[in-house]
C-alpha cells in the first residue's frame, strides 16, 4: 500500500467546497493547487496521488469547480457572477497563504483532463504568479464539446467563441510559465490531437516545455492518470525547489 501519513479534509472557501491534503511533514514554501476534470473527481483519498504528495511534503487544495472548464468566463453551474479563474486567484490563493504561509510563485499547478487545460489556462494567463504547471491529459480542444447540451453551451454562444478561449490561443510569445510539463496517452481519442497541436505550437514559438505524448497506459482513464502521478508531482516538487 502507498505510504499515506497525511490527512484529507473538506473545507469551505468563499462559500464553495474544496478538498485539502495536509501532509505529515510539509516542505516550507511549497504547495499544490489541483484542478479536477469534467467528471468532478478530485484527488481526495486517491492513494497514488496522496502518496506522492506525502513523499514530497506538498500540501494540496482541490477546489470543486463543477463543469466550469476553469476559464475566465462565468459558468452558471459554478457561480452566476464569478469566473472560475477569478475565484482561484481571489479566494484559493489567499487560502494557501493563511493555511501554510505559501504564496505565488510557490504554488505549483496540477490538473487532469478539463483541469489539465485549466491549470495551463491559469499558468499561461499569469505565468509570473504560476511558473510551474503540470497537466495530465489536458482537454485542450474543449470547443469540440460545444453543442452537446453541457454548461459549455451557456458559457460560449458558438463553438468558435469557445475555441478562442482555448489554451493554445493564450500563449504569449514573450511571457510564459518557465516550467511546464504535460502528457497525453496516444489512445486518448478526445484530447490527444489537441495536446499534440499544443506541443507543436510551443515548439514553433521557441517556448521551452516538457511533454510525453508516447506513453500508453489506458487512454483517458484513471489508470493513465495514476500512472503519471509520480512524474507529475516529481516535476512540480523539483521545479518549485528552483
Amino acid at each position: 500500500m502507498p505510504d499515506i501519513q497525511g490527512i484529507w479534509s473538506t473545507v469551505t472557501i468563499a462559500g464553495k467546497t474544496a478538498d485539502v491534503y495536509e501532509p505529515r511533514n510539509s516542505t516550507a514554501g511549497r504547495a499544490v493547487l489541483h484542478l479536477h476534470g469534467h467528471g468532478l473527481t478530485t484527488l481526495r483519498d486517491n492513494p497514488v496521488f496522496s502518496a506522492e504528495l506525502e513523499r514530497h511534503g506538498l500540501p494540496a487544495v482541490c477546489p470543486h469547480g463543477q463543469r466550469s472548464w476553469w476559464t475566465d468566463v462565468v459558468c452558471p453551474e459554478f457561480d452566476p457572477q464569478l469566473a472560475p479563474l477569478d475565484y482561484l486567484r481571489r479566494h484559493i490563493v489567499p487560502f494557501f497563504a493563511a493555511r501554510w504561509n505559501v504564496s505565488p510563485p510557490g504554488i505549483g499547478l496540477l490538473g487532469i483532463s478539463m483541469g489539465g487545460q485549466g491549470a495551463l489556462q491559469l499558468a499561461y494567463r499569469h505565468p509570473r504568479e504560476f511558473p510551474v504547471v503540470a497537466a495530465i491529459s489536458p482537454a485542450v480542444d474543449f470547443h469540440n464539446w460545444h453543442g452537446q447540451g453541457l454548461p459549455l453551451d451557456e458559457m460560449f454562444p458558438t463553438r468558435e467563441s469557445a475555441r478562442q478561449a482555448t489554451v493554445t490561443l493564450q500563449i504569449h510569445p514573450l511571457n510564459w510559465p518557465r516550467h511546464q510539463w504535460f502528457v497525453c496517452d496516444p489512445d486518448d481519442a478526445d484530447w490527444y490531437e489537441g495536446a499534440e497541436r499544443l506541443a507543436m505550437k510551443l515548439s514553433s514559438m521557441g517556448v521551452p516545455f516538457e511533454a510525453d505524448l508516447e506513453t500508453r497506459a489506458g487512454g483517458h482513464s484513471w489508470d493513465y492518470f495514476n500512472h503519471m502521478a509520480g512524474r507529475a508531482l516529481e516535476f512540480i516538487a523539483e521545479r518549485l525547489g528552483k
